[in-house]
């Protein structure tokens, strides 16, 4: 609900299904979650271990931070029982070993980044090769993945448009 003076209420976290995001949709997600993730590091200290530069390009880490993120927003919420940050906190151990357990398999550091190898099942074709690269400017990057990503979203939904014969957006 909105008045003259901005939203007078806010919806409840829900869950993000990354997957099933729109264009739309999933420009604003990156954003909240990149901007939680850099509070998060900086509040609590957090080592390229746990939370790398480049998270954003390893899935396994995006879907793990923001479900912590969600869990975050509904334990911090002024509805929400007193003691449910200590309940986020306790889940937030577990994470960070999870985290960082996702960080040390993906092999990405603080100044290089590679994808997250991928074993190849017997009968499926071999695994691209995985090459180190140097981070050089970690928000550029970022922003170039999220231009890249809202860009192959809204060119799917074109697609589906054109498809069905309705409005291509």
């Amino acid at each position: 609900m909105e008045d003259d003076d901005g939203p007078t209420t806010a919806d409840p976290p829900r869950p993000v299904n990354w997957n099933l995001l729109t264009a739309e949709e999933a420009e604003i997600a990156w954003i909240e979650l990149n901007s939680w993730v850099n509070w998060l590091r900086r509040t609590y200290g957090l080592p390229a271990s746990v939370i790398p530069p480049l998270w954003h390009r390893h899935p396994e880490l995006v879907w793990e931070l923001s479900a912590l993120h969600l869990h975050w927003l509904a334990a911090y919420d002024p509805d929400q029982h007193a003691s449910a940050p200590f309940g986020w906190h306790s889940d937030f151990a577990n994470a960070r070993q999870r985290l960082h357990d996702w960080v040390t398999n993906s092999g990405t550091r603080l100044d290089r980044d590679r994808a997250t190898r991928q074993t190849s099942w017997p009968g499926e074709e071999a695994a691209e090769p995985v090459e180190d690269v140097a981070i050089t400017d970690r928000d550029e990057d970022f922003i170039a993945f999220v231009t890249a990503d809202v860009a192959k979203r809204r060119a799917a939904e074109q697609a589906f448009y054109a498809a069905m014969g309705g409005p291509a957006a």
